[in-house]
């Protein structure tokens, strides 16, 4: 049975969309409070649940790559993938937990596993101490595996597709186009 009937034998994945709750006013107690203090009332947010009215995006066997990024100097010497805020809680966090979507989102790294598999015949498995996502100070989110970056010679200007796998819990990725490098000797 090859991918694709497997894949049709899966019931269609369910989801919550995560998003923040922002309050933007304060009870009578907080304001109280910041008058007490002589101090201003701060903004807060949490992350929420809510139920969705359009079902999760589905995953294109054919092109299941849903995060295409071209890859910068700040990503190779980092050794982590910069995923944008909206890419990260549309395809990725939202099939998660609220309570782990809420680890991530507070500024905790979550450790994951990536799959590459860019060979298809032989894909290999990132997974430890070094392979986790975690949240930047603007909200976008950056998926750090070393061990990836120098497996796949990644440099300036490739180009990978990764997407959040809910069957098994894990990321996908492959190199979809490598940039020639003029080697210099």
């Amino acid at each position: 049975m090859g991918e694709k009937e497997v894949y049709a034998l899966v019931k269609p994945m369910r989801s919550l969309k995560k998003t923040f709750f922002y309050n933007f006013f304060p009870s009578k107690e907080e304001e109280a409070a910041c008058k007490r203090n002589n101090t201003p009332y701060v903004v807060t947010r949490e992350l929420i649940e809510i139920r969705d009215i359009y079902p999760p995006p589905k995953i294109d066997l054919e092109n299941p790559w849903q995060i295409k990024i071209k890859i910068t100097s700040y990503e190779i010497k980092a050794g982590a993938l910069l995923i944008p805020y909206i890419e990260t809680f549309e395809y990725i966090i939202r099939y998660w937990t609220l309570d782990m979507a809420k680890i991530l989102v507070n500024g905790c790294g979550v450790y994951v596993q990536v799959w590459d598999v860019t060979e298809d015949n032989a894909p290999n498995k990132y997974e430890g101490e070094h392979v986790y996502l975690w949240k930047l100070c603007n909200d976008d989110y950056a998926l750090s595996c070393i061990e990836l970056f120098n497996n796949n010679n990644l440099g300036v200007g490739d180009e990978i597709g990764l997407f959040w796998d809910p069957r098994c819990s894990n990321f996908m990725f492959k190199l979809l186009d490598k940039k020639m490098r003029l080697i210099h000797l």
